[in-house]
């Protein structure tokens, strides 16, 4: 860590004050695993998307026991719909799943992502007579008959990966809905202590990606093969020294709260909002690299609380690394 960031820890532990500084280090092993719900809570009115989630979006069906269904790996640019492949050149992907039914010719897309865009769950929203940031940030799987083939061969991939019974497809289904009604909120950052492949992680992401790769999983432990194929995967990652844990929203923001902490947190995150005009846009970065990269200063919102992670270079990278398709436990299904 540089000197400016090593010279604002003490003033963060002065922030912190006694009332939290029992819990300046976590117990927990890293990463701080995802955090579950017993349910998934209704959406605030006030969270809106611009592009509406799943709209076409239907029930998964239950497929016939002796159906042999086709899965296929679907990956193409994120926002590729508007922009092309522009976000492809900097390999930001979105993935997805296909299924095809051959008792019935239908085929199925399944994915997982954001209910109200991607800013929307990487940073929150500062509301007039409100202390704390108020978050957008549920995500959730979205399924519905057909691949739009054009969409992800155009600038990335449709490729079968594995074939599947019918019985192993609505298993699957039984998973889906508990994943689905427990893994509520999207995690955009993968948080780890260097590029290097064996370094720490703090926290790892929540996103499209790690839905796929969870499902192919399911599928390899009821018994899928997968197709020996290189499969590569976007991950946005900060870098940062060991985090230090802040508190909850009631513990910061709350009565009894610490109002110069809540204070520094608004600040930090008052820059991300949408801007209006370029002008507005470049002194809010300027205040952006200012906190993060000269201060080395970075609010982390995971699991509903809040965690101050000391940035060190290279500060963020987007890396687009291969993780290999699984081996399952069971017996494997032959078609």
């Amino acid at each position: 860590m540089g000197a400016a960031g090593c010279s604002r820890l003490p003033l963060l532990l002065l922030l912190l004050g006694p009332r939290v500084s029992g819990q300046l280090r976590s117990p927990r092993p890293w990463p701080v695993p995802y955090r579950r719900f017993d349910y998934r809570p209704k959406t605030d009115p006030y969270c809106q998307a611009r592009y509406t989630f799943c709209p076409t979006g239907s029930a998964i069906p239950v497929m016939r026991e002796e159906d042999v269904i086709e899965v296929y790996r679907l990956q193409a640019p994120v926002w590729e719909f508007k922009y092309g492949d522009l976000l492809g050149h900097l390999k930001i992907m979105h993935d997805a799943v296909g299924f095809k039914s051959s008792l019935t010719g239908k085929n199925y897309t399944m994915e997982w992502y954001e209910l109200f865009q991607l800013g929307n769950c990487t940073f929150p929203h500062l509301r007039p007579g409100m202390d704390a940031p108020f978050w957008c940030n549920q995500g959730a799987a979205c399924f519905y008959e057909g691949i739009d083939d054009a969409h992800w061969k155009a600038n990335g991939t449709l490729v079968l990966v594995t074939t599947i019974s019918g019985t192993m497809f609505n298993e699957m289904a039984q998973w889906v809905k508990y994943d689905n009604e427990t893994g509520i909120y999207y995690e955009t950052w993968t948080v780890q202590a260097s590029p290097d492949k064996k370094s720490t992680v703090w926290f790892d992401s929540y996103e499209c990606s790690k839905f796929i790769l969870r499902t192919y999983q399911k599928l390899a432990d009821l018994g899928a093969v997968f197709k020996k194929i290189q499969t590569n995967y976007t991950s946005i990652i900060l870098f940062s020294g060991e985090p230090i844990y802040l508190g909850n929203e009631t513990s910061i923001f709350g009565p009894q709260g610490n109002k110069t902490l809540a204070a520094a947190i608004r600040d930090f995150y008052s820059p991300f909002k949408p801007h209006q005009s370029v002008r507005e846009f470049f002194v809010d970065l300027f205040k952006i690299i200012d906190h993060v990269i000269l201060n080395h200063q970075f609010y982390f919102f995971y699991n509903l609380e809040y965690w101050f992670l000391p940035m060190k270079t290279p500060y963020l990278k987007i890396v687009y690394e291969e993780v290999p398709l699984p081996v399952g436990s069971k017996a494997s299904f032959g078609v």
